[in-house]
């Protein structure tokens, strides 16, 4: 575990031991061979405080499973699976507009998967400027991405609701 930063003090018989770990702090006051005593116990007080902190810590965890299964024999192609969008030159449009139909918002895509369907409406890209594209997207934080065992994946971003 990180410390990051360490006080101690001493006033008027009454002494301080203060520590910060990541965004909490804990100070510890009392006599000195109180604080003293207490601080050999420390491992175990950090471990515990860590604990309770971990406790009042907002749980926002989300699970999602990509499936990233090959076409198998006899399914649909995939020009008939992908998404048919409106025609325009701009990538980045085209990347959106994609991804805002239901094949999009169904699951994460790969960028494979996001070349083929831009193949299928009759748009080519190189893989760099689908790259390019696909980054300046995330930065804008209209997309999110992260990576699986299949490579990264790509969704539109949630919209946050106004207060």
């Amino acid at each position: 575990m990180l410390l990051k930063k360490k006080t101690v003090k001493e006033t008027r018989g009454n002494f301080t031991f203060r520590i910060r770990l990541a965004e909490h702090e804990v100070e510890i006051n009392g006599t000195r061979e109180e604080v003293l005593k207490t601080i050999e116990d420390l491992p175990n007080l950090v471990t515990k405080v860590s604990k309770a902190f971990e406790i009042a810590k907002p749980k926002t965890v989300a699970t999602l499973t990509v499936k990233t299964e090959a076409l198998k024999a006899g399914a649909l192609s995939v020009k008939e699976k992908c998404p048919k969008i409106r025609q325009t030159e701009n990538c980045d449009e085209a990347i959106s507009r994609i991804l805002e139909t239901d094949w999009g918002k169904w699951r994460p895509r790969t960028v494979d998967e996001l070349r083929d369907a831009l193949k299928a409406n009759g748009l080519q890209y190189s893989g760099r400027v689908l790259a390019n594209v696909l980054t300046g997207l995330v930065k804008t934080e209209k997309v999110r991405r992260w990576q699986t065992d299949a490579g990264c994946v790509y969704i539109l971003a949630e919209k946050e609701a106004l207060a």
